[in-house]
């Protein structure tokens, strides 16, 4: 089964071996079909503390590392 990838923009890094990344979507509302920002927050495991805020990050879908963790680094992209 393929794990789910996303990209999104690291928007803290204050723990240790975690970022938080803020993955943004646009989506059509269901009744006004107006375009929407949304954005939902994950935290990914990052090992050697190597992101920094503002990078764009791509991140990968894992088994439950901690009790909100379920995401890792893949790769840092910018």
């Amino acid at each position: 089964m393929h794990k789910k990838e996303t990209i999104g923009i690291v928007i803290s890094n204050k723990m240790d071996k975690t970022i938080t990344v803020a993955v943004k979507t646009k989506v059509a509302h269901k009744k006004y079909s107006k375009i929407i920002a949304k954005t939902n927050k994950y935290y990914a495991h990052d090992a050697n503390n190597e992101c920094r805020i503002g990078d764009q990050v791509k991140i990968e879908e894992s088994k439950p590392i901690s009790k909100n963790k379920r995401w890792i680094l893949k790769e840092k992209i910018a």
